[in-house]
């Protein structure tokens, strides 16, 4: 059965407030969410992206490094980067190398200065590894060191009035970055001749 809109579809409560949604609201962000996404991954540049997968596809290893959000949607790229047999190693693990010329790191920031971030890319560019980022600000010291950058254009998340986004915090920087890293799998894998019957004997067996 169909419930009407204005029904109330979740609630808490504690000591000083209700918080709750009714159905209108998720079918209102629903759509919110959907466009916001959509009109700002329109808006990056293809070739931006193009120039990105050039360092991917052809190096030696890969490192991802990012911080909150962020660092966990890079987390899920570089599954998908594994899977497509690159090696791949998420920076802060305990059996993470070096880097080392050659590599190449990946980074995301939509602030393009999270501190933790900028500090592996200026370390990675000291040992003579390539950088690629992502981030909001094309000024920023992130930006700087990229050898590859993709600007997203969103808001960042401490940019509480933007008018770029009506969602909170880096919400959207967070939800482009995952669309544009598995735009750039599905791109690597397109001109690739593993099937996906092959990819899929990578994926994790010890869950």
């Amino acid at each position: 059965m169909t419930e009407p809109k204005g029904q109330i579809v979740s609630q808490t409560a504690n000591a000083t407030r209700t918080v709750y949604s009714t159905t209108s609201d998720i079918v209102r962000n629903l759509s919110l969410v959907n466009d916001e996404i959509t009109d700002t991954a329109a808006k990056i540049d293809e070739k931006q992206v193009a120039r990105l997968a050039g360092y991917v596809g052809n190096t030696s290893r890969i490192f991802v490094a990012g911080a909150g959000r962020s660092g966990l949607v890079l987390r899920m790229a570089a599954m998908r980067l594994m899977h497509l047999g690159l090696t791949v190693h998420v920076a802060g693990d305990t059996t993470t190398p070096a880097i080392n010329s050659g590599d190449l790191l990946l980074v995301a920031s939509g602030s393009g200065t999270t501190s933790g971030v900028v500090k592996s890319a200026e370390t990675a560019a000291k040992a003579g590894a390539h950088i690629a980022a992502f981030t909001t600000n094309p000024d920023s010291p992130l930006a700087g060191l990229a050898d590859a950058l993709v600007i997203i254009p969103a808001a960042q998340k401490t940019d509480h009035g933007s008018t770029v986004s009506n969602q909170y915090a880096g919400s959207l920087f967070e939800q482009v970055l995952f669309v544009v890293t598995e735009a750039l799998f599905q791109s690597l894998w397109d001109n690739d001749s593993q099937p996906a019957e092959e990819l899929w004997l990578r994926h994790a067996n010890l869950e």
